[in-house]
């Protein structure tokens, strides 16, 4: 008798943790995605929900926790206390996941909100995935243990271009224009200072910063720009910030080389047009012709929308999402957060990893060139004919930047 109990000790046991295991299987997880679906950024908005939707679709069919995404849509109109509205409905709502990435002000005003409502209501947190702010305060000062970064920071994106940049000769006078809000103005920071360290001869001949979102016309940013000479010029710029300056660029006839953070944004491929052929760089943590993973995500995206998957991050998002459910065996917020600080998994761009000490994601980043097709790189961009080439690729150690955080952990 006592070895059929143990045994049957050992068979319960076994299959409470079969269960634990699979304790979240089949739950329907409400995740809430607050950023603009109105003003001049709306398009861009419009992109990232589909992206988000699309994402999930595919990981419900099959993911490690077995669970279901859905999501929740709120239009913060790129206003960061209307992001504390859409959080505050959000959480009345019953989500514990937010994804938000259309702007550092409103990333920033989600931590404080998000830091807060945790601290006053323990059993209720909520967990902030951050799929494109890339203010490097949000993982430095800033930091928070509920925050995660999906995307590059400003100054990761900024440690490739400028090593990319170092071995360009024809780059000697460079032009600064970037959106006035916290990564336009860290994008300018950075570049000075990283173009200082590894190319002092280059000269800074221009330094502008203006509204973000606001601006319709950046032709007398043009005239600036071709009346100091600049052969480059660096900008974050992005959605129509972007697409109105090359715009403009193009117009007046600006022969300057761009180096973008953003210039495969919905609108800006269309505004490039083949009379940038050769002209535009970007940088950013994938590119349209890398194939594997990112080819089938791009390519069955066209299918479906007739458009173009440009943030990526979207799906690191939700597949961290679900290995950390997975390991957690719950979706209790806090114990997802636990397993997901520190994970190492494999995206569409290979083995990344969650950096422990500050939550910021560590990837490969890539340069790419704006030109038209060819048999090598075939991704039409918005029926351009054009497409972003890869020109060079940096492992995560390169562009890895050190972090000033000291995260409180719960």
């Amino acid at each position: 008798m006592g070895f059929r109990v143990r045994a049957l000790s050992v068979l319960v046991a076994a299959s409470l943790s079969a269960g634990a295991a699979m304790a979240q299987k089949g739950e329907t997880v409400k995740i809430a995605w607050i950023d603009p679906l109105s003003g001049l950024m709306a398009s861009v908005g419009q992109n990232q929900v589909k992206s988000f939707q699309f994402v999930a679709e595919r990981l419900n069919a099959n993911n490690p926790a077995g669970v279901k995404f859905e999501i929740v849509t709120i239009d913060n109109k790129l206003s960061p206390a209307e992001t504390l509205n859409a959080l505050r409905s959000a959480i009345d709502q019953g989500v514990r996941y937010v994804v938000q990435g259309l702007g550092s002000g409103a990333a920033l005003a989600l931590v404080d909100g998000i830091n807060k409502h945790n601290a006053r209501n323990p059993g209720k947190e909520v967990v902030f995935l951050n799929y494109a702010a890339v203010d490097p305060d949000l993982t430095n000062s800033k930091c928070s243990f509920w925050h995660f970064r999906l995307d590059a920071d400003t100054s990761m994106k900024m440690e490739a271009m400028t090593t990319f940049i170092k071995d360009q000769p024809n780059v000697k006078k460079v032009y600064l224009i970037n959106q006035n809000y916290a990564h336009g103005q860290q994008v300018s920071k950075f570049a000075k200072n990283m173009l200082q360290r590894k190319r002092p001869d280059v000269q800074v001949v221009g330094d502008d910063l203006h509204p973000l979102a606001q601006v319709r016309d950046f032709a007398p940013y043009v005239a600036k720009i071709k009346a100091s000479g600049a052969d480059t010029v660096i900008t974050g710029n992005w959605g129509s910030d972007l697409a109105l300056l090359v715009k403009a660029a193009n117009d007046a006839g600006l022969q300057a080389n761009f180096y973008t953070y953003y210039a495969n944004f919905g609108g800006t491929p269309t505004a490039l047009g083949k009379a940038a052929d050769g002209r535009v760089f970007q940088v950013g943590y994938g590119h349209y012709n890398m194939g594997g993973i990112y080819g089938q995500l791009v390519g069955d995206f066209k299918k479906r929308f007739n458009d173009d998957y440009y943030s990526a991050a979207t799906y690191h998002a939700l597949v961290m999402l679900s290995e950390g459910m997975a390991r957690a065996k719950t979706t209790d917020p806090v114990k997802v957060a636990q397993a997901m600080s520190g994970l190492k998994f494999k995206s569409f761009n290979g083995d990344v990893e969650m950096r422990k000490t500050d939550h910021q994601l560590q990837q490969p980043l890539y340069i790419a060139r704006w030109q038209p097709v060819d048999a090598k790189n075939a991704y039409n961009v918005e029926g351009t004919g054009m497409t972003f080439a890869p020109v060079k690729a940096f492992d995560a150690y390169v562009s890895s930047t050190p972090t000033s955080c000291q995260m409180q952990r719960p």
